[in-house]
């Protein structure tokens, strides 16, 4: 059985095929201005590269905030369920899940299936999220994939004291103009998400094993900083980025 899942995100766009239970391919593009379009775009890259055509497809799901623009998906489910599938395809020893994404940070724990018991979810506001670091990186005039390595350097993290986006690049801005040092601003940057993720992550009672989900878990800084929190160490799958619509391919099987 052919199977796709796509999670259509705030910033990027996922794609997963899978046949029999083994994942042939994934694809990641900017979702830009339209949902739809990208997910329509992300389908005929991942099939061209594949060499797969459409007739091939038994079934489509499509997650993510934009996964109802998806009209040609067989179902739309959400991206908690599905991410807790995925990660439960990667390590079927998780039990929990922290997935930070483009415009929300959830934390999920699920049983011995990879079932859902239990979440919270930040989708008010986006501290502590992707944006929140797209909006520090311009602030601190870096390129986002510089943050984790400086960050792990930092010997004294600054303090950043707000939880909003706005007030928290008011207090980078003026940490800047103090002199003081990128790296230390970036360790506190990644320690502001930290302790908020950890609050919603005891909430739920997440325990070990714990995966990291999500276009953040690239970000080393940011999982360091959550691990020294929880005093747990946590995994990071190479497709920790494609893991929602790797949950939903995985979920498709089943229709």
């Amino acid at each position: 059985m052919l199977t796709i899942g796509m999670d259509i995100g705030s910033i990027t766009t996922k794609a997963a095929v899978m046949k029999d239970n083994r994942i042939l391919g994934t694809k990641v593009i900017f979702t830009g201005y339209h949902s739809e379009s990208a997910g329509n775009r992300v389908l005929e890259e991942i099939l061209s590269e594949l060499g797969i055509g459409r007739s091939e497809i038994d079934k489509i799901v499509a997650t993510g905030y934009g996964r109802n623009s998806v009209r040609f998906a067989d179902s739309a489910i959400t991206e908690i369920t599905c991410h807790a599938a995925g990660a439960h395809y990667l390590n079927p020893r998780i039990r929990s899940i922290i997935d930070i994404g483009g415009q929300d940070s959830k934390t999920i724990a699920v049983d011995e299936s990879g079932r859902v018991k239990d979440f919270a979810m930040n989708d008010k506001c986006a501290a502590g999220t992707g944006r929140f670091l797209e909006v520090m990186a311009r602030a601190l005039e870096l390129d986002l994939d510089e943050f984790g390595t400086l960050s792990l350097r930092s010997e004294n993290p600054s303090k950043i004291s707000s939880l909003c986006t706005v007030f928290a690049e008011s207090e980078v801005i003026s940490l800047i103009s103090k002199g003081e040092g990128r790296e230390n601003i970036i360790a506190g940057i990644h320690e502001s998400i930290a302790a908020r993720v950890v609050a919603m992550a005891k909430r739920v009672g997440v325990v070990p094993p714990i995966m990291m989900t999500g276009g953040v878990a690239k970000n080393r800084g940011v999982v360091t900083a959550i691990e020294k929190k929880l005093e747990s160490p946590i995994e990071v799958s190479a497709n920790a980025q494609e893991n929602g619509a790797i949950g939903a391919a995985v979920l498709a099987a089943g229709l």
